[in-house]
């Protein structure tokens, strides 16, 4: 019996642990309000970015789709918003530590704050598989004229 005591507390630990890592978000209830905030040209970005000279056709329909619905948070040209969310061209977010399928999860479910203290960030509405591809194709084309491979 003394024996199974620390297997079984570990064992529920484990589980507690799983489900704390993979439970889904909590969805917003009617008193709850979410607002996504409007760029302010005045607001600072939190990384500088170089612009590519040209964007290949998915970055361009990927870019339009950042700016409506990924901007008001990840900054313009995602640089990031200094109280609202992080740059996404940075390097936390290579493609070796944060692969493409990240980004649809994060898009589907949303994710917990893990990398920046901006909070939560809830799942996003009214993109579909192709338009977050497209979004992922246009974050790495400007990742990499930024020299994050």
């Amino acid at each position: 019996m003394k024996k199974f005591l620390p297997v079984a507390a570990l064992a529920m630990a484990a589980l507690g642990g799983a489900y704390y890592l993979t439970r889904p978000p909590v969805p917003l209830t009617q008193n709850d309000t979410q607002t996504t905030p409007a760029i302010d040209p005045g607001d600072e970005s939190i990384v500088e970015v170089t612009l590519p000279a040209e964007l290949s056709g998915p970055a361009q329909i990927g870019k339009r789709a950042f700016d409506g619905t990924c901007a008001a948070c990840h900054g313009a040209n995602g640089s990031g918003r200094i109280g609202y969310g992080p740059p996404l061209v940075h390097k936390v977010y290579e493609p070796g530590h944060h692969g493409d399928m990240a980004f649809y999860m994060a898009v589907q479910n949303g994710v917990r704050a893990h990398h920046w203290p901006f909070g939560d960030m809830p799942a996003q509405s009214g993109l579909t598989r192709a338009d977050v591809s497209d979004i992922i194709a246009y974050v790495r084309e400007m990742q990499r004229v930024n020299g994050i491979n």
